[in-house]
């Protein structure tokens, strides 16, 4: 069974990173349950394990959060649906290409449903529309259980994404549903919609895996 997706609404990065942290903490040790948080984020700018040498608060202004998952720098905040799922990968016998491809997978699955085309990018994890990204991806895998994972971009400003290189990818641009279609739903109107997408990709890939 996949866990029912939860909606969280807006709230601040460190609050939803210590809440996937407590989650994972469960999963790993046996006392809690997988988990699929849905929400948005006040404005940030985070990074993975990697150096980002473009980043600081000053220049992009807004918060950095330096945090343990996959990727480079990218920007969260309001027009932007997150999706975490906290799932015991290893005992699903999955694997980390696998889940994140399930999770990219999901995101163009729903894309296609609204007459976008989306794809994959060779060499380069998320979502593409052409050649700009509409979705990050970016996971984080301990003991077999996963955290992190998609950001969406449905009627984002996407400005603050100019203030420095998103993902360590200088040659591409960066989109939003709103930008590709004309208009966009709100996070909070599709939440389902996605997670439902998301969750049946990754139940496949977990099944072809297995």
């Amino acid at each position: 069974m996949f866990p029912e997706p939860t909606w969280l609404g807006r709230i601040p990065y460190l609050d939803a990173l210590e809440r996937q942290r407590r989650t994972r903490d469960g999963v790993v040790d046996g006392t809690g349950g997988e988990a699929f948080f849905l929400l948005e984020h006040d404005p940030v700018v985070t990074t993975g394990l990697r150096p980002v040498d473009d980043v600081d608060e000053e220049k992009v202004g807004v918060p950095v959060v330096r945090t343990e998952r996959g990727g480079l720098a990218t920007w969260h905040g309001p027009g932007q649906l997150v999706g975490y799922p906290i799932l015991a990968v290893a005992r699903r016998g999955g694997s980390v290409k696998g889940t994140i491809a399930g999770v990219e997978q999901g995101v163009i699955d729903w894309l296609v449903g609204r007459g976008v085309d989306a794809s994959r990018v060779a060499g380069r994890p998320g979502v593409w529309v052409g050649g700009a990204k509409i979705c990050a991806v970016g996971m984080h895998f301990r003991r077999g259980v996963c955290m992190h994972g998609f950001a969406l971009n449905l009627t984002a400003d996407l400005g603050t994404f100019r203030r420095f290189v998103p993902c360590g990818i200088a040659d591409a641009e960066v989109t939003s549903l709103g930008q590709v279609c004309g208009s966009s739903p709100e996070p909070h109107e599709v939440w389902r919609e996605v997670a439902t997408s998301v969750s049946t990709a990754l139940v496949d890939t977990f099944r072809v895996s297995g």
